[in-house]
């Protein structure tokens, strides 16, 4: 089997939390993101920061991460073989004014959205004028923030397996393009290293950038591997509350008629490993050993 594209779902409880704020929507209270439907909502963007948070301290863990690093979100570099981010997240130099200085990204999130909707409320924040000097500069102020009480978030985050350390070359004949070349900037051991981290980061989801006195954890309660043949993202509408059972059946038929490998882990049941029932660890575990024992693409090799 060739592994062409890693999917990973889950979901995952938050308690009194806003991941995610937005504008200041009432005055002065910090407004929590939500939809329409009232279910609050992690956008795309920071469930990508929180989880190259969390490859970026994996990584400096690595006895084998040799020279490499995670560039800060506001400064990618445009070298993949060094810079995680870069080669992952891709990146975008308006200065290089040529494609050489725009990359795709391989790895893509989803928003978060709460499985159902949210019960919001407000904290009402005052800052108190100790001193009785009238010429003081803090005054008394009083603001609120916005919380979400109890949600299941739903999380996607995908990799297009080939697409990690490679490059693309195009050749041109009369303004025709006539050939592709593949580069690979980095060697075998540090493509399969890399996708390992993208793995386990998703399992390791916790610097939610607004939370940084509070402790919100985005790691999962539930959660659907897939190491896939083909590049789909169908199983995303697994662990959705309109998903109905037969659709779910029919979506994990799907996958293994294809050769794809499938690992569901819930840490709300009993795992019998035997049955193929597995604790969300164990179901982790069960993905890298997976990726380990089988060949992952790489595009002209």
């Amino acid at each position: 089997m060739i592994i062409k594209s890693i999917l990973v779902s889950m979901v995952a409880p938050m308690s009194d939390h806003a991941a995610n704020r937005g504008e200041k929507l009432l005055g002065n209270a910090s407004s929590i993101k939500r939809r329409p439907d009232g279910k609050v909502y992690i956008s795309g963007q920071m469930q990508r920061h929180v989880l190259f948070s969390a490859i970026n301290r994996l990584n400096e863990y690595d006895e084998n991460r040799g020279t490499t690093y995670v560039s800060n979100g506001d400064a990618p570099s445009t070298d993949i073989t060094k810079d995680i981010r870069s080669d992952l997240g891709g990146y975008l130099d308006t200065n290089k004014g040529s494609h050489s200085g725009r990359r795709t990204a391989p790895l893509t999130a989803t928003p978060a959205v709460a499985m159902r909707s949210s019960n919001v409320g407000r904290d009402l924040l005052i800052r108190l004028k100790m001193d009785a000097d009238e010429t003081a500069n803090k005054k008394q102020a009083f603001t609120t923030n916005e919380f979400s009480m109890e949600d299941e978030m739903i999380m996607n985050f995908h990799l297009d397996v080939g697409s990690v350390g490679c490059t693309k070359n195009y050749t041109y004949e009369k303004e025709y393009h006539v050939q592709t070349e593949y580069k690979h900037n980095i060697d075998n051991d540090e493509h399969r290293r890399r996708i390992n981290l993208f793995l386990e980061g998703t399992a390791s989801m916790t610097d939610y950038a607004n939370q940084a006195r509070n402790a919100v954890s985005g790691e999962p309660r539930r959660v659907i591997i897939v190491l896939d043949t083909k590049m789909s993202r169908k199983a995303i509408r697994y662990f959705k509350e309109d998903t109905l059972e037969v659709e779910k059946m029919n979506i994990i038929q799907e996958l293994k008629d294809r050769g794809a490998f499938l690992f569901i882990g819930d840490d709300t049941v009993e795992p019998d490993v035997e049955n193929g029932i597995y604790s969300v660890a164990q179901a982790y575990k069960k993905a890298q050993q997976a990726l380990d024992n089988h060949h992952l693409f790489r595009p002209g090799q």
